[in-house]
């Protein structure tokens, strides 16, 4: 057709069935929001992204949980039989993320956000270390590790397209990594963000998530004594964004937050 061969030996073209379908220029897309079912006609090639689900964050000096693994690729064949879906959920405190699957694929989820002195999960991207805790390792492909925390505070948690950094003082949260970006949907959209550290209040608090540069992490918490309010921020739903610490166990700073949602998405040329 000018841009890419086709069979005609049967009369039809690739098509297929499952997820959210949308027909953007010469392509078809097929987005999975949540899991499911992706049916092509016949043998072909794809492009695909998958990603895991993000890492929770700690709940007491609470690091941020790592970004959801990452991976993308073009000219992927599939058979014509049915493939199974899955799109992982994110971490709850201090979890890590789950899975997600594409035929062969497997992205990895984000690892947890440490608790009190102690060290980061690993995972797709590795969540932060807690108070000198070791930090959590990122998957080679997928993400990358999470960050050191200071005498109070959390480390932030790795992101698809960075490490987190160092808590810059003793008692401010390390940043979340970055997300990276993707159009397969149709928009550049970023993904897999690592969550922010939780910080106390005297030193400029809580570490920013990788949403601050689209990767869709969390806010870490801000502890303030005897103040409501100050709780970090999930990692935003379908991006694998990881969850924010927090900074104190007790009410209301209660749990590390959740990480955000994984996705998939499958297109091909029509």
């Amino acid at each position: 057709n000018g841009s890419f061969w086709d069979d005609m030996s049967d009369g039809t073209n690739f098509n297929a069935t499952g997820g959210l379908i949308s027909v953007i220029g010469s392509y078809k897309i097929h987005t999975f929001l949540t899991s499911g079912t992706f049916t092509p006609n016949k043998a072909g090639t794809v492009d695909y992204l998958v990603v895991a689900g993000g890492g929770g964050g700690g709940r007491s000096h609470g690091a941020g949980g790592g970004g959801g693994g990452f991976r993308t690729a073009t000219g992927f064949s599939v058979a014509a039989t049915s493939i199974a879906v899955t799109v992982g959920a994110g971490g709850g405190s201090h979890a890590v993320g789950n899975n997600s699957v594409f035929s062969s694929i497997t992205s990895l989820g984000g690892g947890y956000g440490a608790n009190s002195s102690a060290a980061g999960g690993a995972g797709g991207s590795g969540g932060g270390g807690s108070r000198g805790g070791a930090i959590g390792a990122g998957t080679s492909g997928q993400g990358n590790n999470g960050s050191l925390g200071g005498t109070l505070s959390g480390g932030g948690g790795g992101g698809a397209g960075g490490g987190a950094t160092n808590s810059p003082s003793n008692n401010r949260g390390g940043n979340g990594g970055t997300g990276l970006a993707n159009s397969l949907s149709g928009n550049q959209m970023y993904y897999s963000g690592g969550g922010g550290g939780g910080g106390y209040q005297d030193d400029g608090g809580a570490g920013n998530g990788g949403a601050d540069l689209g990767g869709g992490g969390g806010y870490g918490c801000n502890y303030v004594t005897g103040a409501s309010g100050y709780i970090g921020t999930a990692g935003a739903a379908n991006t694998g964004g990881g969850g924010g610490g927090n900074y104190w166990e007790g009410t209301p700073h209660t749990q590390g937050m959740r990480g955000g949602s994984g996705i998939v998405i499958v297109r091909y040329a029509i």
